[in-house]
């Protein structure tokens, strides 16, 4: 399986709901390193926000409009 995002590009993480639009703010990544993909076969990725930086798989994610 090929990765759906590309480095530098900005995604969002799927199905979050924030009453606070502050907190809306660190659902916003951009992504920072292609990983390999976790024994399931779903890619992963290396993402930073305003809050740091973490790995998340694709699923977990979508592209930022």
């Amino acid at each position: 399986m090929s990765h759906k995002f590309k480095i530098g590009q900005r995604v969002r993480l799927v199905n979050v709901v924030h009453a606070d639009s502050r907190s809306a703010l660190s659902d916003f990544f951009e992504v920072v390193r292609l990983m390999p993909e976790d024994r399931s076969g779903e890619p992963s990725y290396r993402v930073k926000s305003l809050t740091g930086e973490r790995a998340m798989r694709e699923g977990e994610l979508i592209l930022a409009s």
